[in-house]
């Protein structure tokens, strides 16, 4: 009884979960209604005028709803099976009891993974829902009820988590959502003032023309916010969440851990051809299980001491991020540079003693 009860909450939580794109789909579909018919079939006289409004509002239309299907259905990119606990560790961290003991396995198990972030207590994050041991930036959506990779936030006007596999596709659609609004407005505003002041005759025209004016204000100066705050996470190489809480490392809590720059920020995530940077397909860099850190100069912090001879295996596409090097070259530089720190403390310390 209970279990059924559940399921139908849980199907109904689904449906409504659909609300807010259906009013959103509603208030688009009629603005195309008063946009095309009203103002250019019935009230634009000047051919010139009406086909050339026509033409660019078609194009503006058309990125707005490419970005936007792209947002509502490209599903959440989600860790891979190599950050899934196996048999014998999944039976080994459920019979120990101790929780010192279980965060000493998952550490165990980190060390063959590229994993460099920590919860607040220091320990590796892992799942306890979908069991599996979380890259860096990845959270759990308890609405898709799984982990998402670079999650940003659940966005309901999409119905669908923001993250690695579709942020880009937000950000355009935030972008052309805002061109559509303001378009609309500037070829509006003419029309709007000739309908205020009485210039042109009363009818089912005009309160499509001045609502689509009020609409099409109310949502850009909403959008513009919106979109600022997320270009300037894409400028700090944030997502929401961490900039509300800072991802902590093995050194501590560090805001600016992933920050490279403003140019590498956009290029992971717009991607490094720039031709394809306003098209909603997929260029973002990377495969979502690991990103580079800005301060790479402890050892435990180091990508390139991520055990890549685990990682390079993987069938993912991680190994274009970590195998750009030969792995033999890789060791001997590494070897090189820990002899010569080592050798560096040796001195200071005979220069004290």
């Amino acid at each position: 009884m209970e279990m059924a009860l559940s399921r139908g909450l849980r199907c109904c939580q689904r449906v409504f979960a659909w609300i807010p794109v259906l009013i959103i789909a509603a208030v688009v579909l009629w603005s195309y209604y008063a946009y095309v018919f009203e103002l250019c079939l019935f009230t634009i006289s000047n051919t010139l005028e009406k086909v050339v409004y026509l033409l660019v509002f078609h194009v503006c239309f058309g990125m707005f709803t490419w970005t936007y299907w792209k947002s509502i259905f490209t599903p959440p990119a989600t860790p891979c099976k190599k950050f899934q606990l196996s048999y014998s560790d999944k039976q080994r961290y459920e019979m120990e009891e101790r929780p010192d003991a279980q965060k000493q396995i998952l550490t165990e198990i980190a060390k063959k993974l590229p994993i460099f972030t920590r919860a607040q207590s220091g320990a590796i994050r892992f799942c306890d829902r979908c069991q599996v041991l979380k890259p860096d930036r990845c959270h759990h959506c308890s609405v898709c009820e799984t982990c998402v990779l670079k999650m940003d936030h659940h966005c309901p006007w999409v119905n669908n988590c923001v993250g690695f596999s579709n942020y880009k596709f937000f950000l355009l659609f935030l972008s052309y959502s805002m061109l559509y609004c303001i378009f609309i407005a500037a070829t509006v505003l003419r029309y709007f003032l000739k309908f205020w002041v009485g210039e042109l005759p009363n009818g089912p025209a005009k309160f499509h023309i001045l609502f689509l004016m009020f609409v099409a204000v109310m949502f850009f100066i909403s959008l513009m916010f919106l979109f600022s705050y997320h270009c300037w996470l894409v400028a700090k190489n944030r997502s929401t969440l961490e900039a509300f809480s800072a991802p902590v490392f093995v050194s501590g809590p560090d805001r600016n851990g992933f920050h490279l720059g403003l140019h590498k920020n956009l290029l992971q995530v717009f991607g490094e051809d720039r031709k394809l940077w306003f098209i909603p397909v997929f260029t973002s860099q990377g495969n979502g299980h690991y990103f580079p850190l800005r301060s790479q100069g402890s050892e435990s912090r180091n990508p390139l001491l991520a055990n890549e001879d685990m990682w390079e295996g993987s069938d993912d596409g991680s190994e274009e991020s970590l195998g750009k090097f030969p792995s033999v070259l890789l060791h001997l530089l590494l070897r090189l540079r820990i002899m010569w720190s080592k050798k560096q403390q040796e001195q200071k310390k005979n220069i004290f003693l």
